[in-house]
């Protein structure tokens, strides 16, 4: 009859129906108590006890929604589904309680009638107030103190300790860049944020959230860059120089032991600080070669022919790929079965055998398709999610799957036992596989492992990987939802990068979520997006933060994946740009099967704009890609443990001030320096060059550095120069 959630569904940035508003209140403040009941409800009355006192009755009130969230206008089928999960619900009521004491303890519990003269009286909960103080914790700070003094506070409540607020100096003159991967700037300075993995669907900078939060900044200042990180896996905030322009305060959530660490890294550069945080929480591993080609990827090609119809279609045009991801191949409720086939559900995993592929069927050789596109030089990486689906009711397989991921107690869960299941917009109320624990990561990817060893896909996009909500989850590893969270991204990626290395591939995934320690695995894009040029600004930026955290190999859906194709202009300068990045690949959302398409190949471009530049230009890009590989895999090389491969222009040049005032340039390994054009009618771009000697490479023109020059911008020749030294060995890459 009614319901309440004193922390409501988890969501970090939303408050639900439900729940208690502060879920941990501070002491000297109300907090409103809200409850959903169900529509023949008439009536909520609180009872309301102050440290075991007798109850005081505090009757709710019916109340709407609380600002619940959704994407506007169009927006994509994730948006229409994010859109549905946060509508306003029916049935919302609430009351404001006395102010509370730290020191005190109050229960309260719901009495609810209806108009048939039923009573039901819920279960009580229990708070108390919390209070900021100078103890209560431990801070222990590794590496040279820069914890301004007196700066340290402890937030507890009756029940122990809850976070921990300090602050570090920061210079006049200094940057401070970092925080994973971030769209609203590259230097964070005079901006507050947080570091918790969340999926923000579209416009992530002006939201100011991330799929890959990590606790960890470079502070470049003048004459030296250090750099600190947060050792915890919990969620942590900052405040860098926005209310105190000489400090960064961070606040971080402590466990029960009340202890966190902060270690500061003095290594003087921006190169050796990174070393030092890659030495804690690891470092990429050396990638193949081919994930330097151009990627094709579009979430509507859902079928054998039309897979290998656009690929047809690269070749027709001329147009070189390297990696075809295949997202809409499988059932959709087991992520294990191609669409179509035919078989027996099984409780061991099955082999390529035990399916039946029909002649007429969207996927009619699986096998046959890969290997043709092996013999085109065509690498294949299939979708996944981490996710087991529930609604509709599972059948098949899908039953099968989901009954051993309960019985066998497989799956991330609840306080009380009972399995987690999706509190998230997308696949709701599905089951999380807790990936924490090897024994369910090898349970979960061996449905997957002839995929591999048989079909011979070469890696996976393993997508959504956000989905873990709730700070009193339960992990198999003996974390709860608050320090463990947002490790089931880094466990994810892992445990498909295990799956293709005990198969003898290279352990090539794709993710958009991650946290401090998804280094080592595989690849990352920047999540989804829409076609704008402020998203492809905000997508550079991305790039350049993600880098500065240890990030190898990066890309982005180029020019976006979500609404009506990009103009030509947009898609071109896009490309331009994705051609010098770690990962060049193009994508586009499900779109229903509505004619025209919205494809981002370049040919579908080229038709719906009517422009006749997208695929000869394009073409010209791709082609110079193919002429790169061979320098980027060298430089991916020499980043493991040095300068990223994508780097902005302070990584090389700290003690230059006006690199600050160019944020989108950024170089490519040590020989390259890109500046992206990200405005629409632009003919020439003023470029900065920092000290040295440089060459343009469309020109082959020497540039003195210390300056800024303005070079020109053609479509298929965006700026680029090439330092002096290394100008002989690329030169054949720009000339051929």
């Amino acid at each position: 009859m009614i319901r309440h959630h004193p922390f409501g569904s988890g969501h970090p940035y939303a408050e639900t129906e439900d729940q208690r508003v502060p879920a941990r209140p501070l002491d000297g403040e109300p907090v409103e108590l809200r409850v959903r009941a169900a529509p023949g409800v008439t009536s909520v009355v609180c009872e309301w006890v102050t440290d075991g006192g007798p109850p005081v009755e505090l009757p709710l009130t019916r109340a709407g929604s609380p600002g619940a969230e959704a994407s506007g206008g169009d927006g994509g089928h994730l948006a229409a589904a994010q859109a549905r999960a946060t509508r306003a619900a029916a049935g919302a009521w609430a009351v404001r309680t006395p102010v509370l004491e730290a020191g005190r303890r109050y229960s309260y519990r719901f009495r609810a009638a209806d108009g048939r003269g039923g009573i039901r009286t819920g279960r009580w909960f229990h708070v108390t107030a919390a209070r900021w103080s100078g103890g209560g914790g431990k801070l222990v700070v590794r590496g040279r103190d820069r914890v301004v003094p007196g700066s340290v506070r402890w937030l507890a409540d009756g029940d122990g300790p809850l976070r921990v607020r300090f602050a570090l100096e920061l210079g006049r003159e200094a940057h401070v860049v970092g925080f994973g991967e971030r769209f609203d700037a590259v230097d964070q300075r005079g901006r507050t944020l947080d570091a918790v993995v969340f999926e923000q669907y579209k416009s992530q900078g002006a939201h100011g959230r991330t799929y890959l939060p990590m606790p960890f900044a470079l502070v470049v200042d003048t004459g030296a860059t250090w750099g600190f990180r947060i050792d915890t896996s919990r969620r942590t905030w900052y405040d860098v120089g926005a209310s105190e322009s000489d400090r960064i305060a961070v606040e971080a959530e402590v466990g029960p032991d009340g202890e966190v660490a902060v270690d500061l890294y003095d290594e003087g550069t921006p190169a050796g600080v990174l070393r030092r945080f890659l030495d804690d929480v690891g470092r990429a591993e050396e990638l193949p070669a081919w994930v330097f080609r151009l990627w094709a990827s579009g979430n509507e090609w859902n079928t054998q022919a039309r897979v290998m119809a656009e690929m047809d279609r690269h070749r027709e045009h001329g147009v070189p790929v390297g990696a075809v991801v295949i997202e809409a191949w499988s059932d959709e409720t087991t992520f294990t079965a191609f669409r179509g086939a035919e078989y027996e559900p099984s409780e061991e995993p099955h082999r390529l055998a035990d399916y039946t592929f029909p002649a007429d069927g969207p996927w009619p050789d699986p096998k046959g398709m890969v290997d043709e596109l092996h013999q085109r030089g065509i690498k294949v990486l299939l979708w996944q999610i981490p996710l087991q689906k529930t609604r509709p009711h599972p059948r098949h397989q899908a039953a099968v799957d989901a009954r051993q991921l309960v019985e066998r107690g497989y799956g991330v869960k609840e306080a009380d036992g009972r399995p987690y299941r999706n509190r998230g917009w997308w696949f709701p109320l599905a089951l999380m596989p807790d990936l924490s624990s090897r024994e369910v990561r090898d349970w979960w990817t061996a449905k997957r492992a002839y995929l591999v060893a048989e079909v011979g896909v070469d890696g996976f996009k393993t997508d959504g990987g956000e989905h873990a909500w709730g700070h009193d989850l339960r992990y198999a590893d003996g974390r709860r939802g608050a320090d463990g969270n947002n490790l089931f991204p880094v466990h994810y990626a892992r445990a498909f990068g295990d799956l293709l290395r005990r198969h003898g591939k290279a352990p090539v995934t794709f993710s958009r979520a991650g946290f401090a320690g998804s280094q080592p695995h595989g690849a990352y894009w920047a999540g989804d997006e829409d076609s704008t040029w402020e998203a492809f600004r905000a997508s550079i930026r991305a790039g350049i933060t993600a880098s500065a955290c240890g990030v190898v190999y990066w890309g982005w859906d180029l020019a976006g994946f979500s609404g009506d194709v990009p103009g030509a202009e947009l898609y071109l300068r896009a490309a331009g740009a994705a051609a010098f990045m770690p990962i060049m690949q193009y994508h586009s959302e499900f779109n229903h099967h509505r004619e025209p398409l919205r494809d981002r190949t370049p040919w579908n471009v080229a038709e719906r704009t009517g422009d006749e530049r997208v695929v000869p230009v394009f073409r010209r890009l791709a082609e110079l890609r193919e002429r790169l590989v061979p320098y980027l895999a060298e430089q991916a090389g020499r980043a493991l443990d040095g300068p990223p491969l994508m780097r902005g222009l302070f990584f090389d040049h700290p003690d230059d001030p006006a690199v600050w005032r160019y944020p989108l340039q950024f170089k490519l390994g040590d020989a390259l320096l890109v500046a992206p054009v990200t405005d629409p009618d632009v003919s020439e771009m003023p470029v900065y060059l920092p000290g040295g000697d440089w060459v343009d490479v469309w020109t082959g023109r020497p540039l003195r550095g210390g300056r800024e020059v303005v070079l020109p911008a053609p479509l298929d020749r965006p700026p680029v120069v090439c330092t002096a030294a290394h100008w002989p060995g690329l030169s054949p890459v720009f000339t051929t």
